[in-house]
């Protein structure tokens, strides 16, 4: 499907959606096409702004004040929790170690006693965590990303 701005003469704007752009000059020529507000039946592509969408890695917001939420901007109370939330989690991983793709091995080497326990956090698929949840081992995902430190600059 394919949206498309439509006018009339009278400059009435609507949008209309069509199966391909030969589908609309189909129904244009045929003279399917009226505007729903004043039944005109010239109706004409309207001149459109191309919706480009942001790379996932760009933030809608350059100033920090919040970033885009459904209904408006994230509220300055939430986005200030968020920081702290992350603040919180940056100085709890000082006192772990990465060990990147084999938590799940190292989760159950601890709680089996084959290793001393200590503070881990690394990379695990959601069938992992599923299974050591089912065999009593305590994990719990981190609130926010964290990049493995081979690839920190």
């Amino acid at each position: 499907m394919i949206v498309f701005d439509l006018q009339c003469p009278e400059g009435h704007r609507f949008e209309g959606w069509f199966a391909s752009s030969g589908d609309f000059a189909s129904q244009q020529e045929r003279g399917l096409l009226c505007c729903p507000q004043c039944g005109a039946g010239d109706v004409i592509k309207a001149p459109m702004a191309p919706a480009v969408p942001m790379k996932g890695n760009q933030r809608a917001d350059k100033g920090g004040k919040g970033g885009p939420v459904a209904g408006g901007a994230m509220p300055p109370q939430m986005v200030e929790a968020l920081h702290k939330m992350a603040a919180m989690q940056a100085e709890a991983l000082k006192q772990s170690e990465w060990v990147g793709d084999k938590f799940a091995d190292e989760s159950r080497a601890m709680h089996y006693g084959e290793r001393d326990a200590k503070v881990i956090h690394g990379q695990t698929t959601p069938e992992q965590a599923k299974e050591l949840h089912e065999e009593g081992i305590p994990v719990a995902p981190l609130l926010f990303p964290v990049a493995p430190p081979e690839e920190i600059n």
